[in-house]
């Protein structure tokens, strides 16, 4: 399918099915992962993969860009990156006697950020407005990025030597933080046989236009009072739990809710139900919650998420 063929947008939910399918050509065995990748980007929202090396991160962040027929940077983040290798510089152009701005490769629809956490808070500090907003400040000049802007992030949670942790306020710009984990045995036994799966096949399946309207299905998703009520007890009880020092903020809510709409969405209904609720508190919360005591310690993530369990356990679902 090229970029130029006509999609129809009658049945949303048979794209989404498409579109994960198609990424599934090469990304493998990780259909859950892809799915909750395709809930994000209905949510309009930025993907934190937090994993080792080696499990395709960025294979999956990049064949996400070329099956959306979205345009797509790479960055590399390292130490010795800077904010203007990231949104851009104002440049002297001596006829005009002006500068001349020279976007940076964050003007794009999609943004693959490889190992997030190997650059200065400086340089990460320079997505904050892009990912909030979608738009850059530049010289004191605003710039409006291409629409959809998603980042999709990698970073390695067991290597520290020389890495830099991403502030809480940036986190909370990611609207989920998905492990990839490791292939099952029999999964991994073909993909080793076949050399690898080659992205370079994938072929777009949507454009910008196609995805912008499957964003304003995702938000015509009807969400029950009860439902929403539910939600925001979720969100409440992250606040509240004995364990925990920074709980969910409201961005994180109105995410949370945008996210269960397009989860929804990608199964098939109009309605959310509590289990899309259920599902996504874990992703939505593991990177935003802060428990009580010394943080970065090893296991944290193990810890984070046990007591997110608790609080699913102890706020009753709807009916």
């Amino acid at each position: 399918m090229t970029p130029n063929t006509p999609v129809s947008l009658q049945d949303p939910a048979a794209l989404c099915a498409r579109i994960v399918n198609a990424v599934e050509q090469v990304f493998v065995g990780k259909r859950q992962v892809v799915e909750q990748v395709m809930v994000a980007v209905l949510a309009g929202g930025h993907v934190l993969f937090e994993d080792v090396p080696g499990v395709g991160k960025t294979t999956l962040a990049r064949s996400f860009a070329q099956v959306l027929g979205l345009t797509h940077h790479r960055i590399q983040f390292a130490s010795d990156l800077l904010p203007a290798d990231i949104v851009g510089v104002g440049i002297y152009d001596p006829d005009s006697r002006q500068f001349e701005f020279k976007p940076g490769p964050v003007f794009c629809q999609v943004l693959l950020a490889d190992e997030i956490n190997r650059t200065t808070p400086r340089t990460q500090s320079a997505l904050l407005e892009a990912m909030a907003e979608a738009r850059v400040t530049v010289d004191g000049t605003t710039h409006l990025l291409p629409q959809p802007h998603i980042v999709l992030a990698t970073q390695n949670p067991r290597e520290f030597h020389g890495t830099f942790p991403l502030p809480e306020s940036q986190l909370d710009r990611f609207l989920l933080r998905i492990s990839v984990g490791y292939l099952d045995a029999d999964v991994e036994m073909a993909l080793i046989a076949a050399h690898g799966a080659a992205s370079d096949a994938l072929l777009p399946v949507v454009d910008a236009v196609a995805v912008q309207a499957l964003i304003a299905a995702a938000r015509a998703v009807h969400m029950a009072p009860d439902v929403l009520a539910y939600l925001h007890a979720l969100v409440q009880a992250s606040r509240a739990h004995r364990s925990v020092e920074l709980g969910l903020s409201t961005r994180a809510a109105i995410g949370f809710y945008r996210a269960a709409q397009a989860r929804a969405l990608v199964a098939g209904r109009r309605f959310a139900t509590p289990d899309d609720v259920q599902a996504l508190f874990v992703p939505i919360a593991n990177h935003r919650v802060v428990l009580v005591g010394p943080s970065g310690t090893v296991g944290e993530r193990s810890a984070i998420e046990a007591v997110l369990h608790q609080i699913l356990e102890s706020v009753a679902a709807p009916a």
